[in-house]
C-alpha cells in the first residue's frame, strides 16, 4: 500500500515537471515578448529620453503634459468619440444582419449574403482604406458621383472636420459589421427553438420574443461583441492614418497616431511611453466598467 502511494506520487511529480517543461518555453516568450516591453515601456514613461545622452528622471511630468496640454486632451476625446461610435454602430448592424440572415432561405442566398458581408473582414485594414480614398475623394469619388446625380452637393469627405470623423466611421463599420454578424449568427442559433415556438403560439409579438427570450439568451456574446469592439476601436491606427492622417488638424488624429508621431517624429520616447500607457489604463477602465455594467443585463 505504501510502496502503491509512493509510485502515485513519484508518478504525478513526473507530470507535473513534465507539464512545466511543455508549458516553459510559452512563459518565457510571453516574459520576453510582453511582460519587459510592458514593464520598461512604464518606467520609460517616467523619464525624457533623449536619443543622443540616455534617460532622465522626471516623475510625472508627462502625464501632467499630456493632461494639461489642449492638443492631447483633443486627441483624447476623438479616440473615445471614434469609440463610441463605431461600437455603437458595429455591434447594432452586425446584430441587424444577423437577425435579418438567421431565417429559412435557399441555401445559395444564405451563403451568398454571408460571404459578402463578411468578405470585408477578410481583407487588409490597410487596402480597404486605400480603397475608401478613392471612394470619398471630392471630385472624382463614386460617392459624391451618385449625390451628383440626384441633385445633391459634393460632400468634403475627408477634408472638412466636420465631416472627416464620419466618414472614418462608416468605413470602419463597412469592414468590421461581418465580424460581429457572423458571431451573433452563431449566438442566435444557439437560442432554444420551442422555447419561441411556444412565445410564439401564446402570441407574444416579434420585438417581444427578441426582448424577452433571443436577446437574454445572447447577452454574453453580445457582451463578447461591445469589448472586443471596444479594445479594437481605442487602438484605431491604419484606417484614421491612411484617410485623413489625423486631420484636418487633429480632428480625427487618434491616440495611437499620437503616440508614433511623439516616439518618432518628434523623438520624444518617453513622452510617447506615458501615452501608450494611458491607452493601457483607458482600454482597462474602459473594460472594467462594461463587466461591472454587464451584471444588470448579461444573463448567466
Amino acid at each position: 500500500m505504501v510502496m502503491a502511494k509512493r509510485r502515485l506520487s513519484d508518478l504525478r511529480k513526473a507530470q507535473m515537471q513534465a507539464g512545466y517543461i511543455f508549458v516553459l518555453p510559452s512563459i518565457l516568450l510571453y516574459a520576453a515578448f510582453v511582460l519587459a516591453p510592458v514593464i520598461i515601456t512604464i518606467i520609460l514613461s517616467f523619464t525624457y529620453y533623449d536619443i543622443s545622452f540616455g534617460a532622465d528622471w522626471v516623475g510625472f511630468e508627462n502625464y501632467v503634459r499630456f493632461l494639461t496640454e489642449p492638443r492631447s486632451l483633443e486627441i483624447f476625446w476623438n479616440t473615445l468619440r471614434f469609440a463610441f461610435l463605431a461600437v455603437s454602430f458595429n455591434v447594432a448592424v452586425g446584430l441587424i444582419l444577423a437577425l435579418a440572415l438567421n431565417r429559412a432561405m435557399p441555401k445559395f442566398l444564405l451563403y451568398f449574403f454571408r460571404l459578402a458581408f463578411f468578405l470585408p473582414v477578410i481583407i487588409s485594414a490597410a487596402f480597404v482604406a486605400v480603397v475608401w480614398s478613392y471612394f470619398y475623394s471630392v471630385d472624382f469619388g463614386v460617392i459624391n458621383y451618385y449625390l451628383g446625380q440626384i441633385g445633391l452637393p459634393q460632400v468634403p469627405w475627408l477634408s472638412s472636420s466636420k465631416v472627416a470623423m464620419t466618414s472614418i466611421v462608416i468605413m470602419d463599420v463597412w469592414k468590421n459589421t461581418g465580424f460581429f454578424m457572423i458571431i451573433l449568427i452563431a449566438a442566435l442559433q444557439g437560442v432554444p427553438r420551442p422555447i419561441m415556438d411556444a412565445a410564439s403560439m401564446d402570441g407574444a409579438s416579434a420585438w417581444r420574443r427578441f426582448s424577452r427570450i433571443t436577446l437574454p439568451f445572447i447577452s454574453p456574446v453580445l457582451f463578447f461583441c461591445i469589448v472586443f469592439a471596444s479594445i479594437g476601436a481605442l487602438q484605431v491606427f491604419e484606417s484614421i492614418m491612411i484617410l485623413t492622417g489625423g486631420g484636418p488638424g487633429d480632428s480625427t488624429r487618434s491616440l495611437s497616431i499620437y503616440l508614433v508621431d511623439e516616439a518618432f517624429g518628434s523623438f520624444e520616447l518617453g513622452y510617447a511611453a506615458a501615452v501608450s500607457v494611458i491607452m493601457m489604463i483607458l482600454v482597462l477602465i474602459i473594460t472594467i466598467i462594461q463587466i461591472i455594467g454587464s451584471r444588470r443585463w448579461v444573463r448567466e
